[in-house]
């Protein structure tokens, strides 16, 4: 298969940091991952069950084009830094404003992937969160006015935001900033916040009132939140944004999915009518994989992503060995994990044959998660478009 050559990306430009001390760190998706160059064995690829999915073509296959059409796929996606994929985003999600779009998702890794979840500092993520966040409001406000509202998952979360980047918010015109605390509750739900907040230690909040909206919002962003905010999320935007676009930025819902319905976290429910309504317009979930095969290297790690651009296609991106992710499969519909996972062996040739016993044995009986798999419980399908 030919690999394609052409990239598109934001053209480099200057940005006031949102902070005095932060600076745009130079983007590394993928860290210290090297895929193996694509290779064959001696039994030839079994022919892939995805057959309903657009395989991406090469630069000299490809028709000329006169122009960069939005709607199509990227061949290869490198970006240089944060700066570029926070325009990027910015963009994406003009797009789909423009296309009366309400019910927003961006997800990218907020910190290169070297420094995973698991390893790195909360306040890491959470102080990353804020500035892109901030960063694509700016971006955002420079292609159509924005009325932006910042959404934390409680007071003292935004009491902190709002002493740390305090210089950002106010150089931005029209942010404000709110917390799911603002959502009315009763008399049970209020003591509890109060308890909370006393046992916060900070009882005065100079910038109290400061970031509050003049005029109503035309844009919720909610960040940092958790698996247990979600309910509140929706209770948040039955009671303020009905009608006005909302978008989770960077909350990772693929992990936050994975805990619905468990002992005390929100019902399964929760996806089918509300999360599904949240059209992803930039995606970035990148995935780390290893195989063993009979001969040597035995143990072939790879990577890849999957990576949709509003209002391109859904693409399946494999790791290069110069840090750029080549796209291999397209589709207008999202992919599964297990179709991502798919492609990804087709193309290095390591899938083993068709309904054999390799293949039950690797795959096991199923091969999507609960969201992925009940269609018909859903509310809508646009999480998925």
């Amino acid at each position: 298969m030919a690999v394609p050559i052409m990239a598109f990306s934001s053209a480099p430009y200057s940005l006031s940091p949102l902070r005095s001390t932060f600076l745009y760190p130079t983007l590394s998706l993928s860290h210290s991952f090297t895929s193996p160059p694509i290779f064959s064995s001696s039994q030839s690829s079994p022919k892939s069950s995805f057959d309903t999915k657009i395989r991406c073509v090469s630069k000299e296959q490809a028709p000329p084009t006169p122009g960069f059409d939005p709607k199509a796929g990227i061949a290869v996606y490198k970006p240089k830094s944060y700066e570029v994929l926070v325009t990027d985003a910015a963009k994406s999600l003009a797009f789909a404003l423009e296309d009366g779009k309400i019910r927003l998702e961006i997800d990218f890794p907020p910190l290169p992937s070297n420094i995973s979840s698991y390893k790195g500092s909360s306040d890491d993520f959470i102080d990353a969160n804020v500035q892109f966040a901030l960063a694509v409001v700016r971006k955002l406000q420079e292609r159509k006015e924005t009325r932006a509202c910042i959404v934390f998952p409680d007071k003292p979360e935004k009491r902190r935001a709002s002493e740390l980047f305090k210089t950002a918010l106010d150089s931005i015109d029209g942010i404000s900033i709110g917390s799911l605390d603002d959502i009315p509750g009763g008399a049970v739900t209020s003591f509890f916040r109060s308890i909370r907040n006393t046992l916060d230690f900070d009882f005065d909040d100079e910038n109290e009132g400061r970031w509050s909206p003049n005029e109503p919002p035309t844009l919720y962003i909610f960040i940092n939140c958790s698996t247990r905010d979600l309910a509140s999320i929706e209770k948040y935007v039955e009671n303020f944004a009905m009608s006005t676009p909302t978008l989770l930025f960077n909350l990772e819902l693929e992990t936050l999915r994975a805990d619905l319905g468990l002992l005390g976290f929100p019902p399964k429910d929760l996806h089918y009518r509300f999360l599904s309504q949240f059209t992803p317009v930039f995606y970035i979930r990148i995935r780390e994989y290893s195989k063993t095969v009979a001969i040597a290297p035995y143990i072939v790690n790879y990577n890849g992503a999957l990576f949709r651009q509003y209002p391109g296609p859904w693409q399946v991106m494999l790791k290069q060995a110069d840090g750029s992710f080549a796209c291999v499969a397209e589709s207008s519909t999202r992919f599964t994990l297990g179709e991502t996972k798919e492609e990804l062996l087709r193309v290095l040739g390591l899938q083993e044959e068709q309904g054999s016993s390799l293949e039950f044995l690797r795959r096991g009986y199923k091969s999507a998660t609960w969201w992925e798999e009940d269609v018909e419980l859903e509310a809508s399908s646009d999480w998925r478009s």
